[in-house]
């Protein structure tokens, strides 16, 4: 049984991009094909929880050889968008932190597939914020299912 949502997504306006990516790029290096959030829907200061946004297109890199004939977002990827909003949310809480990097992926779970196109909701709630790294419970969610789960580490490079 898949475990609750760590935000109940039905509470916000998800055509409501809080953060688009031009203040993204501001904050995470990240760039071209590496690039792994459309935008930043909700921050939760409160709570420490961050809501992001990724459209994966069908003219993506990997679309044409992650199984020809029916593409799915590699989970991988779905890791790396959970990263990149960790990553973020770090900078926003932890300033003077610099550049966080991912230093460990811990419990990862699929238990969906996202077909282009189509929206990936990523969420993140920190569980550990110091000067030295931050961890997160982090999940994806597209379609209303709840297509991975995984703990982030990310520690300042």
């Amino acid at each position: 049984m898949a475990p609750p949502l760590l935000y109940d997504l039905s509470r916000l306006d998800l055509s409501n991009i809080e953060v688009p990516l031009e203040e993204i790029r501001k904050v995470n290096p990240h760039r071209f094909e590496m690039e792994q959030l459309s935008g930043i829907i909700h921050i939760d200061r409160e709570n420490i929880t961050i809501v992001g946004v990724r459209e994966v297109r069908m003219d993506e890199f990997w679309v044409r050889g992650h199984i020809p004939g029916r593409p799915l977002l590699p989970g991988v990827l779905m890791i790396e968008s959970a990263a990149q909003l960790c990553s973020y949310a770090g900078r926003v809480l932890i300033p003077e932190m610099g550049f966080i990097g991912f230093a460990r992926c811990e419990h990862g779970k699929f238990r969906g597939a996202v077909i282009p196109p189509s929206t990936l909701y990523v969420i993140a709630k920190m569980v550990d914020v110091s000067r030295r790294r931050i961890v997160a419970d982090c999940q994806g969610v597209c379609n209303g299912t709840l297509v991975f789960e995984c703990k982030i580490t990310g520690m300042p490079v």
